[in-house]
């Protein structure tokens, strides 16, 4: 259950501030974007996210097809969708359920 909580709070808490974002300079994906890459650190940070959500997703499908546990895969458009921070922490929550 902590897996579990953790993946809620990866969801929430980022949205929040994305909410903030989205207030003060419209919705949009493409200001959020532009917004990721302002410095050296932020690029730096966006770089090292992604190839962490391109690795858990090669961890994902290769465990998915061995063990045929094939709700895990919703961990994937998690990880794209909202983030690492929700990807991750839902995945192992998913894992650690009995495959029937």
């Amino acid at each position: 259950m902590i897996y579990l909580a953790l993946a809620v709070w990866g969801a929430v808490h980022p949205m929040a501030w994305f909410v903030v974002h989205w207030r003060a300079n419209g919705f949009g994906l493409r200001g959020l974007i532009d917004s990721w890459h302002v410095n050296a650190g932020s690029t730096g940070l966006v770089w090292d996210l992604t190839i962490a959500a391109i690795a858990l997703t090669i961890w994902v499908l290769a465990e998915t097809w061995v063990r045929r546990n094939w709700w895990a895969l919703v961990a994937i458009p998690a990880t794209f969708c909202i983030g690492v921070s929700c990807g991750l922490p839902l995945y192992l929550f998913l894992r650690t359920r009995s495959v029937s």
